[in-house]
């Protein structure tokens, strides 16, 4: 095998293409500061059982793992940062009120998530910690809209849903561990025959009820059906309540549920999302509530948040119009240093053509160039 060649789902990024997502990871940067989101900067790697800890086995499947040669323990290659960054509020931070946090960096796992995905992802994300309310959901949701219409994203779609549901249909069963999660995995997978055979011994009521939710999924006329459903269950009431709440809270943004939708449910604690951006083959977006997530460093927090992958997004945004440059030629003159020294100090690029080199062209496309008139180094039209 050559030396040059990658590991599957891992490749290189080229100017281009890195030019437009380092464009996007500033501009996301900015939307998040200006909604006063601080950034931080979690290591790529630490002890494994922080990185993993109450993050379900998902992220354990997901996440490298390597020997520490200093104190010979177990470190992982964090496959998602959401945990790095509770355990910084929780023991670095360790505010009393509403902290609000934001992250760009790379995540890696050991699989792809999806088919044709990168193993090696650039997540940005936001998270707010410190308020149980609704106002906080909101708020992220809003964020990550935000996010997407700054790049010139406007055709999407929020997939809403809740995982208080299915614990609270569950409350006061008698479930092993495998149950649960075959359970979990015929709801997810809307598989009714499945569904059937796995509840057989469950009371009656609860029985209809999980093989209801399977089909509870579109617009806000599955919130009405849930309820009259569901009437006997007041926490599946509250979730719903909730779940109107955002709707309507979009306006016209469109809107549909999923109640059913059981993706992260070891994980999330509440009203999850995920948005859709035509053009990109699974949710561009996915947040939500995970209030459970800061309880093993010792401060269990209200938490919310959302996080996408700017290698995914790249795939979709419109690629902003490069400025063009100014060519100038290589040399050592102290006039020409200057103007050139000039040039860039306000903002222009400008490209020193190599000697030899005059008739290459590379990504910076010059519509002008630097030259000599009577002793003056000035900028004229190409």
């Amino acid at each position: 095998m050559s030396a040059w060649v990658l590991p599957d789902h891992i490749a290189d990024v080229l100017p281009s293409e890195a030019r437009h997502i380092e464009e996007l990871r500033r501009l996301y940067l900015d939307t998040a500061r200006g909604y006063g989101y601080e950034l931080v900067m979690p290591p790529l790697l630490e002890y494994l059982e922080s990185l993993l800890s109450g993050t379900g086995r998902a992220l354990d499947l997901q996440t490298f793992k390597l020997v520490d040669q200093l104190s010979g323990r177990t470190l992982g290659l964090r496959a998602d940062t959401t945990p790095q960054v509770a355990r910084i509020d929780a023991h670095l931070l360790n505010r009393a009120g509403v902290t609000r946090l934001c992250y760009c960096g790379p995540v890696l796992h050991t699989r792809p998530d999806r088919p044709f995905a990168t193993r090696e992802p650039l997540q940005f994300g936001a998270e707010i910690y410190g308020h149980a309310g609704l106002e906080a959901d909101l708020e992220v949701l809003h964020l990550a809209l935000d996010s997407l219409q700054a790049v010139a994203l406007h055709n999407f779609s929020v997939d809403l849903s809740d995982a208080r549901i299915v614990p609270a249909l569950l409350e006061g069963v008698a479930l092993s561990s495998e149950a649960r999660e075959a359970l979990h995995n015929a709801l997810a997978a809307k598989d009714t025959s499945g569904l059937k055979t796995l509840t057989q011994s469950l009371p009656a009521a609860v029985r209809d009820a999980l093989l209801t939710l399977v089909h509870l999924y579109g617009d806000v006329q599955v919130l009405a059906q849930a309820e009259q459903a569901f009437a006997a269950w007041p926490k599946v009431l509250h979730a719903l309540r909730e779940l109107r709440h955002i709707a309507a809270d979009l306006g016209t943004v469109h809107t549909t549920f999923d109640l059913a939708d059981l993706r992260g449910y070891a994980y999330y604690s509440g009203v999850r999302f995920a948005i859709y951006v035509q053009g990109a083959s699974d949710a561009l977006v996915r947040g939500g509530r995970y209030d459970e997530v800061g309880a093993v460093f010792g401060r269990k927090r209200p938490a919310v948040g959302f996080s996408l992958d700017l290698k995914e997004l790249v795939s979709v945004v419109p690629e902003q119009t490069l400025k063009a440059a100014i060519r100038a030629p290589w040399g050592i003159a102290q006039g020409l240093r200057e103007a050139i020294a000039a040039l860039r100090a306000r903002g222009e690029t400008v490209v020193c053509v190599m000697p030899g080199h005059e008739s290459e062209v590379d990504e910076f496309d010059c519509d002008r160039e630097l030259v000599d008139v009577s002793g003056q180094w000035v900028v004229r039209a190409l």
